[in-house]
């Protein structure tokens, strides 16, 4: 018979320390009953629908909240697989500080397409793009759920100009490239349209602007 701690290291144990119920089902009688005990103690948090983290550092998930973007990519993870998963757009930008303030959403790049946005139970949006994660520019980064993967900031730029609308934040995601170009250089920037093989206006007049800084700086 599993005890309750069986449980709670299974889902340490997980990819960013999450798991679905209907992997740990498989662990015995009455999970589902186990679970929300636990979520009673504070010993689990619920992120989503079926979707199970455990605090880290002992802290109490009652009062315990996690980022939007750790909480959206550690759902993403459970759901698709390790490093199937990739915080992006919005969501990256919000990781690397482009976006200053929280703002309720934000975006994982899927393997898959056609998944319908997903309400987290601490709340905000988690909007599923479909991408090619093998082309993606991307870096593992250490969140408080643990290490998952992030676009770089040339990426992160370079989809928020080709796809403003993702997250359905248009404004916020054009600011946002605009506050990233102090961590990017034309190179890196190059190479990510390069990766693609597309660029709209946007992208060609960022393209140009670094550029050119980068000679008035040579």
């Amino acid at each position: 018979m599993r005890t309750d701690v069986d449980l709670i290291r299974a889902i340490e144990r997980a990819p960013m320390r999450t798991a679905r119920y209907a992997e740990l089902r498989e662990l015995g009688s009455n999970i589902w009953r186990t679970l929300n005990a636990l979520a009673e103690q504070g010993a689990v948090t619920r992120l989503g629908q079926g979707v199970y983290t455990v605090p880290p550092g002992g802290q109490d998930g009652r009062t315990w909240n996690p980022t939007l973007e750790a909480a959206g990519l550690a759902v993403a993870t459970a759901r698709f697989g390790n490093r199937n998963a990739v915080l992006m757009g919005i969501g990256a930008a919000r990781y690397w500080a482009a976006i200053p303030r929280a703002i309720g959403v934000t975006t994982v790049a899927v393997p898959e397409a056609g998944r319908a946005p997903v309400e987290l139970d601490r709340g905000g949006t988690l909007h599923l793009v479909p991408r090619e994660l093998t082309k993606l520019n991307a870096t593992l980064e250490e969140t408080e759920l643990g290490e998952g993967l992030v676009t770089t900031p040339a990426q992160t730029m370079y989809d928020l100009l080709m796809k403003p609308k993702q997250g359905r934040m248009p404004d916020e995601a054009i600011a946002a490239a605009r506050s990233l170009r102090g961590q990017v250089d034309a190179k890196e920037f190059e190479y990510v349209v390069g990766l693609w093989g597309r660029a709209n206006d946007a992208v060609r007049r960022t393209l140009r602007e670094l550029e050119r800084d980068r000679l008035s700086v040579g």
